[in-house]
């Protein structure tokens, strides 16, 4: 293996409904445990970016998606206080499900975008989130 430290890579997910709002899960573990966030998660390895986004999406809100766009990669180094993470961030929408809470979540919920600045969410999620909107 290699002798250099690497960060770890991850996906995070603005997945939208028809209604102007987008899918928060509230995180089961630490850092940032019983805050809101979007879905996501670390990329396993031999495993694409993508298909940990759809991956991700059904273990944290048992839904389906599809992505629709990325919106940027996110390297701030302190951006995790788990260590340097790197994430890369898409936009999608449901193709079908019901929106519940899985394995990976505490509780879901869909949230107006005009409401994200009255909630407080974990990581840089609200910087993502006001990126993807600015598209």
């Amino acid at each position: 293996m290699s002798k250099y430290k690497n960060p770890a890579i991850t996906v995070d997910m603005i997945i939208f409904n028809n209604q102007n709002e987008l899918v928060l899960i509230k995180r089961k573990n630490n850092p940032y445990k019983n805050y809101w966030a979007l879905p996501g998660g670390f990329i396993e390895y031999n495993e694409e970016a993508e298909h940990a986004a759809i991956r991700e999406a059904k273990e944290e809100t048992n839904l389906d998606i599809e992505l629709k766009k990325l919106i940027g990669v996110y390297s701030k180094a302190d951006r995790d206080p788990r260590g340097h993470t790197i994430t890369i961030a898409y936009t999608a929408i449901i193709k079908e499900g019901i929106l519940k809470s899985d394995s990976d979540a505490k509780d879901t919920m869909f949230i107006n975008v005009n409401k994200i600045n009255d909630i407080d969410l974990a990581f840089d999620h609200k910087k993502i989130i006001k990126d993807s909107l600015k598209m």
